[in-house]
């Protein structure tokens, strides 16, 4: 009895110095959790305040210069939506607006169906694909200023397309920066070959994941190449073609350099386009205001068309195999 009675404090001090050990156990990782949960937010701070200043802050800003005649030296005037009802009455705002949709239905689909047709063609069997891969994609990663001077000094007169023509057939080529007819052609020309080659890359990685096993049943049930392709490949790498189209819509809509450069949206208006109508507008007639606006207007555009494609992907984009 003795014993026992000794025993159950010894008993009792024990159960409650494991008691302390297993809430220190417990207690010890959730501490470790908390420490690594505030690392996170510490390292994404810097990239925070970098999107905040540099993304968020100008476009709340340039919503409100959009709402003001702001001249680049002056005192700006609040108009309300005054800008918004200048640019939807100024035929030459419209203009502006009909280039750009123009561009983006040429350049779209050509983009496409070339950087397509080329990753098609750089199947396995073709010997040196990734020499061509990385020719084809020169000219995405070179800078668009050097490639749309080279563009220009063979569009214009007696340049080298000018010249091969006149010595093949005494023809002289058309004017096809200084023609109206010609130069949206020659910029769509230009940028086509300027930007086929991303997209081109990621075709040709989607069609070299698509299953062997498929094709080679196909194959085996007497489906030729094109049946393969239409049926099986397409539909296969469809996501990654949505991918593909979104992407250069975008872009499409945000084309400058090309015009600017060849033909500084001539001849008349002919290839002026939405942000050129935005650059003339900010920094060489000074409206900052009419300039903001011209911008929402074009990224409401943008945000529209996207939508439209995203509820339209359900019909022909498929993501399971």
């Amino acid at each position: 009895m003795t014993l026992l009675k000794s025993a159950k404090p010894a008993l009792a001090e024990a159960a409650a110095g494991a008691g302390t050990a297993v809430g220190k156990a417990k207690a010890e990782p959730d501490a470790q959790l908390g420490r690594r949960t505030m690392w996170g937010p510490a390292f994404a701070l810097p990239h925070g305040l970098g999107l905040a200043f540099f993304t968020l802050l100008p476009i709340v800003v340039s919503l409100v210069i959009s709402l003001f005649n702001w001249p680049l030296l002056g005192t700006p005037k609040f108009l309300g939506f005054e800008n918004y009802l200048r640019l939807f009455n100024d035929p030459i705002f419209g203009q502006v607006v009909r280039n750009t949709v123009l561009f983006v239905i040429l350049y779209v689909p050509l983009n496409l169906v070339v950087s397509l047709g080329l990753a098609a063609w750089l199947t396995p069997r073709i010997k040196g694909r990734h020499i061509f891969r990385v020719i084809f994609f020169i000219p995405s990663i070179t800078p668009v200023v050097a490639n749309v001077v080279v563009w220009r000094m063979l569009y214009q007169p007696g340049g080298f397309i000018d010249g091969t023509l006149q010595s093949a057939t005494g023809v002289s080529a058309p004017n096809f920066l200084g023609d109206e007819h010609w130069a949206m052609m020659a910029i769509v020309v230009m940028s086509v070959w300027q930007g086929f080659g991303y997209n081109m890359l990621v075709f040709s990685a989607a069609l070299d994941a698509v299953p062997e096993n498929l094709t080679e049943a196909a194959a085996i049930d007497g489906a030729n190449a094109w049946t393969i392709f239409w049926r099986i490949k397409l539909k296969l790498i469809s996501p990654s073609i949505f991918f593909g189209t979104m992407m250069t819509l975008i872009t499409s809509f945000q084309v400058f350099a090309q015009p600017f450069i060849l033909t500084k949206g001539g001849p008349g208006s002919a290839t002026s386009t939405i942000v050129l109508y935005i650059y003339n507008q900010g920094f060489q007639f000074h409206q900052l205001g009419l300039a903001s606006a011209a911008a929402w207007i074009l990224f409401v555009i943008i945000l529209g068309v996207t939508a439209v494609q995203f509820l339209g992907q359900r019909k022909w984009v498929h993501y399971d195999a």
